[in-house]
């Protein structure tokens, strides 16, 4: 497969659709098996209080791949991805209700680079922070 969105087509400032990713703690018993991280901040109320966290919070793993969605299912590969970066600036707190969090991910074209390749620029916030800082994809482009 490659990517469905051609170099030709896109421009500096194109708006990715934005998505929205809810998280519970359901989401984080899930992730932590299938990742095989059981670290306690991510399930254990009372033990993340203890080391100084307001709460349970989501995997930055978890959250680094939830910002990508926006990117691969933009691109419709996510072969086409070839770099991929992000620095955690803030957790994603993951209170143990009906509701959960909610990671709110926006993304643009930044650049356009040599070899039908774009960088995207992605924002991701949940309760109004943003949680990921430089975050950016390097995408081929068909």
């Amino acid at each position: 497969m490659t990517a469905k969105i051609a170099y030709d087509e896109v421009e500096v400032g194109t708006e990715l659709p934005a998505q929205s990713f809810p998280v519970t703690r359901a989401t984080l018993v899930r992730y932590a098996g299938a990742s095989g991280d059981f670290n306690p901040i991510h399930w254990n109320e009372k033990f993340a209080v203890e080391v100084g966290l307001p709460d349970v919070i989501a995997h930055g793993m978890f959250t680094m791949a939830e910002a990508a969605r926006v990117v691969t299912d933009w691109v419709g590969d996510p072969g086409a991805v070839v770099e991929y970066g992000v620095r955690f600036t803030r957790p994603v707190v993951v209170p143990n209700d009906d509701t959960g969090a909610l990671i709110e991910v926006s993304a643009k074209v930044a650049a356009k680079l040599e070899e039908n390749r774009v960088r995207v620029d992605l924002t991701a916030t949940s309760a109004g922070q943003k949680v990921l800082g430089m975050a950016r994809a390097v995408v081929r482009l068909a």
